[in-house]
């Protein structure tokens, strides 16, 4: 067995179900041995959306992503979808070929390239550690929550792996370890010091108006964080990238930040006490600091120690797994008596010494009554063949089965999807933003429909992004995928547009004519619907009531006199 064989029968061994790509002359072995060993291959038409949708499918699985690449111009093309991943801190393994003669033109610094947006480059030398290079690549990147590179040099991929006699045993226990690692689900078990624990507990049972903040780092920790805050009386919301993990809860607020809503930008801002749990607390997520009061006492919970602090000053940080450490506090807040609430904040007494944190009847009427974006009273400002985006995205919201995956582009438009469309839980919204990169939107969501077939997949679009990425139509159509992909057309960049045009700049640059972007789908494939008015959404609920034989295309053409909140108060930190 030759090394490029023995690493993809290694890592189906451990458990990849799944390896995106496309295949060259240097990765081709590795990926037919992943395939031959169990591993569905799934080609897309350019190295950057296969690493987007790797990236994708490993945060809506749950597993480690696969991605398969050639040396060289392969792995560079995949740059942008790994600098996202490595940025999100995706548990991914990059598999590239690596050419190392200096005289070669696919020669590059590929550990430098890598390293510079923060993923670990690894490499396979020989047939001798190919195996169990394999194997800490593998467990890096889920242990350890990193986007891994390991580079195999066309060298090295035709020597021998002696997987017979004494080091065929050993390599053997080598891959009968990693699996067996890799069989346990991840449950990090870090604790804060008791110190830290008892002060957390303090400062809950001395808050009158606490919030929760759950980002990334907290999504396997809901029970016990809704625990907590039932014991403390204290609200609840998530990062843009958690959302819907609290979805259900009736002290739920959603989403902390830019996406906001005007009521839960107001109780948070009046909050005495904001404890963030494995989020960042960066500026998206605190609105450039303003949804911090000047007398908020700030608490960050967080696996990685360089985070705590790194965008706000915080009274008090605790270096855990945000589940265990809910766990630490409830005990420690329980054997003291620190608790304001009896039970899953069921109030607890009438008497004017009882505290009920920020929770109380009247509270609840209005998160009822204003929790949602699509509660907030607008005016339509539709009309000359324009659709409000706020009309089209409420109402394919309430077209739309309500088990889906969300993923959603970057631009101008992506507040309207990102709040309006529902989501089921925390697993149901993918969110590809780190890296802040237009036109990763449809290769998120062919990873999370992969990761997702149960669901039905919409893919939230602005015109520049799908354009940007209208080669991955064909693999959306070519691998059956169950998906609707909605594109907010409004011509422009539109971010650079309502960012500039007030200052008096000439737009030419980032404004376009008009495109038949129904027309596209088609071609690739699609059914395709284009969208001027409500009345033309009836073709999306024909195409719900149908066979859905072929995914549908949404051409949305949207007003474009104005920028979206989200981005007004993006504008106003800068």
């Amino acid at each position: 067995m030759i090394v490029a064989e023995a690493v993809g029968r290694t890592l189906a061994s451990l458990g990849a179900e799944a390896v995106f790509g496309v295949v060259g002359s240097g990765n081709f072995h590795v990926t037919n041995a992943l395939v031959e060993h169990g591993a569905r291959f799934v080609a897309a038409r350019h190295e950057g959306g296969a690493a987007t949708a790797a990236d994708a499918y490993a945060r809506t699985s749950g597993k480690v992503g696969i991605l398969s690449v050639h040396q060289g111009p392969g792995l560079t093309n995949a740059m942008t979808g790994v600098a996202e991943a490595a940025k999100s801190r995706t548990p991914l393994v990059v598999l590239a070929g690596e050419a190392t003669d200096a005289r070669s033109n696919f020669h590059i610094d590929q550990d430098a390239l890598v390293r510079a947006v923060g993923a670990v480059p690894m490499r396979v030398s020989s047939g001798t550690d190919a195996v169990e290079q394999t194997v800490n690549a593998f467990r890096t990147a889920r242990e350890d929550r990193r986007t891994v590179l390991l580079n195999l040099p066309l060298g090295a991929q035709t020597d021998v792996v002696p997987w017979r006699g004494p080091l065929g045993e050993f390599l053997d226990q080598i891959v009968s370890a990693g699996r067996a690692a890799a069989s346990v689900p991840l449950l990090p078990h870090a604790v804060p010091g008791a110190g830290d624990v008892e002060e957390l507990a303090g400062l809950l049972a001395a808050a009158r108006r606490p919030v929760f903040v759950a980002g990334r780092g907290a999504r396997h920790a809901r029970r016990e964080l809704e625990e907590l805050a039932g014991l403390t009386g204290a609200l609840l919301a998530t990062s843009a990238v958690a959302r819907g993990l609290f979805r259900g809860n009736p002290w739920e607020l959603d989403v902390s930040g830019g996406f906001a809503t005007p009521l839960a930008a107001e109780l948070i801002r009046d909050a005495d006490l904001v404890v963030g749990w494995g989020c960042a607390l960066n500026m998206w997520t605190t609105r450039h600091g303003t949804l911090i009061g000047p007398d908020t006492v700030l608490v960050q919970v967080d696996l990685d120690d360089a985070a705590i602090g790194l965008h706000r000053p915080v009274r008090l940080g605790l270096t855990g797994d945000t589940a265990a450490t809910a766990r630490a506090v409830i005990a420690a807040a329980t054997v003291s008596g620190k608790v304001a609430f009896s039970g899953e904040g069921t109030l607890s007494g009438e008497g004017d010494d009882e505290r009920y944190g920020y929770r109380s009847p009247e509270l609840a009427r209005r998160i009822a009554a204003q929790g949602r974006w699509r509660d907030v009273p607008y005016t339509d400002e539709g009309g000359g063949g324009r659709i409000d985006p706020r009309t089209l995205t409420i109402a394919l919201d309430d077209l739309l089965p309500a088990e889906r995956t969300v993923a959603v582009d970057s631009g101008n438009f992506m507040g309207y999807p990102s709040m309006f469309l529902d989501v089921p839980d925390e697993r149901a919204f993918c969110f590809t933003q780190a890296f802040q990169s237009v036109g990763l939107g449809l290769a998120t969501a062919i990873g999370a429909a992969v990761a997702r077939p149960d669901r039905l997949t919409v893919a939230a679009l602005g015109d520049g992004g799908a354009l940007m990425s209208a080669a991955e139509l064909e693999t959306v159509v070519r691998l059956g995928l169950p998906m609707v992909v909605v594109v907010y057309d409004d011509e422009a960049y539109g971010a650079e547009v309502h960012h500039f045009g007030p200052h008096g700049y000439p737009l030419d640059l980032v404004t376009f004519p008009p495109a038949d972007l129904a027309a596209i789908g088609r071609g690739y494939g699609f059914e395709a619907v284009t969208v001027t008015g409500r009345a033309d959404l009836s073709g999306v609920a024909r195409w719900l009531e149908g066979a859905r034989e072929r995914p549908l295309l949404v051409h949305a053409r949207v007003t474009r006199d104005r920028a979206s909140w989200w981005l007004e108060e993006a504008f106003k930190g800068h």
